[in-house]
């Protein structure tokens, strides 16, 4: 009895165990909140997709299929350190914030509200046609690429000079990281919604196709009716004032319910 009891010692739970737990479930949360609403999801769900198939392998002794596999796990760790570079940064980078960090990040936002409010209120008197692209939790290197290196400070004439017509940038989205301006002339994908709306264009579409796969807040100034919208988590908010646009840049405007976008027609040109 003494000896099935010594066996048994791996079983017993103390707050050692307890904290572990705590500790790995917090950083699955956070990889989770990484990697929500990416394409690296779904890169995720197939590898779970493999992990499943493995499993019924070595249950059936499928020796075939279960070589193969191991055979693919034995380089998928160099894979996935690859595939998933960019969000693994952004993990590490969220875990390693300290309170007085975000505090500073705060105050910093605030200044970065003020300067893209700001240049949407002169774009828009001049009837001038913008997107810009606001990073939040989810990183944009992606949508980087497309476009052209900036990394200047934000500023209200830097965004105003960018997209002035004519500009060799100004057709593109600029895309904000923190206080720098990463990228100008970026492309973003179009939404597979379609929008009723005649007054919706390429930019209200591509708004909402980087808000349906990121949590960017996305700011578009028409050039046809000046109004300014915001894109966020799928939704398009239209005719925002200079007061509820720097609400939602400072991180403190729920997202409305009342323009939501509705599978219908879309007839729109840019």
């Amino acid at each position: 009895m003494t000896m099935i009891l010594d066996n048994l010692q791996f079983l017993r739970f103390g707050w050692t165990d307890l904290l572990e737990i705590l500790i790995v479930a917090f950083l699955l949360y956070r990889v989770l909140l990484v990697l929500q609403r990416t394409r690296a999801m779904q890169i995720t769900l197939g590898l779970a997709v493999l992990g499943f198939l493995y499993g019924v392998s070595r249950l059936l002794d499928l020796i075939l299929i279960r070589t193969l596999l191991e055979t693919a796990f034995q380089y998928g760790a160099i894979a996935a350190l690859v595939v998933f570079q960019p969000e693994l940064r952004v993990a590490l980078a969220r875990l390693g914030q300290s309170r007085m960090l975000r505090a500073f990040q705060r105050l910093e936002g605030s200044r970065v509200a003020e300067e893209i409010t700001e240049a949407v209120e002169r774009l828009s008197r001049a009837q001038y046609g913008a997107i810009i692209c606001v990073e939040q939790e989810v990183g944009l290197g992606e949508y980087a690429e497309t476009g052209s290196s900036v990394d200047a400070k934000v500023t209200a004439e830097m965004l105003t000079t960018i997209f002035t017509p004519y500009s060799p940038l100004h057709d593109g989205a600029v895309l904000v990281v923190g206080d720098q301006i990463r990228t100008a002339g970026a492309i973003l994908p179009l939404t597979q919604s379609s929008v009723h709306d005649r007054s919706l264009g390429t930019r209200h579409r591509a708004a909402l196709g980087l808000s349906e796969e990121t949590d960017a807040i996305v700011v578009v100034v028409s050039e046809e009716t000046s109004q300014v919208s915001v894109a966020r988590l799928g939704r398009l908010e239209r005719d925002v004032s200079p007061e509820r646009l720097r609400t939602i840049l400072e991180g403190v405007g729920p997202v409305s319910e009342s323009v939501r976008v509705s599978p219908t027609t879309l007839m729109s040109t840019s």
